[in-house]
């Protein structure tokens, strides 16, 4: 599967009913430290999780029943990337998107810049990088 570069933010969850229309609950944390905007109007996607065979084993049915993981962050601390800087944060800082959307901010950067940066702190959801060569 081809996964969109636009992909803002990727997560589990249920679908529930309510009256007449079905509901997605967005997560706080895509809210609060991503690029989601309550009021806005996005494109959703739908991916069917594979269900496994019902297994008499109990580690089955523990894996079955938990929550999916969320998926890993593509960065790691220490690394180093080449980003071309996309847009400018809130806070005035460059911001960057690398796999599945992922994004990694990057303070002093402007919209266009094409730098090399080493990644300083990674969370589910975002990394901050810093500058450590400008190209251009």
């Amino acid at each position: 599967m081809e996964i969109s570069d636009k992909l803002l933010c990727l997560f589990s969850t249920d679908v529930s009913a309510e009256d007449d229309r079905y509901v997605i609950e967005v997560p706080r944390q895509e809210i609060e430290t991503g690029d989601v905007e309550p009021g806005e109007i996005y494109r959703v996607a739908l991916i069917s999780r594979d269900r496994e065979e019902t297994d008499s084993s109990a580690s089955t049915t523990t894996q079955r029943t938990s929550a999916p993981s969320e998926p890993q962050p593509p960065v790691e601390v220490g690394e180093t990337r080449y980003v071309e800087i996309e847009d400018i944060g809130k806070q005035g800082d460059g911001i960057a998107r690398v796999e599945r959307g992922y994004v990694i901010i990057v303070p002093g950067a402007e919209v266009g810049e094409r730098v090399k940066i080493e990644v300083t702190e990674v969370k589910s959801n975002f990394a901050v990088g810093e500058i450590i060569e400008e190209t251009f």
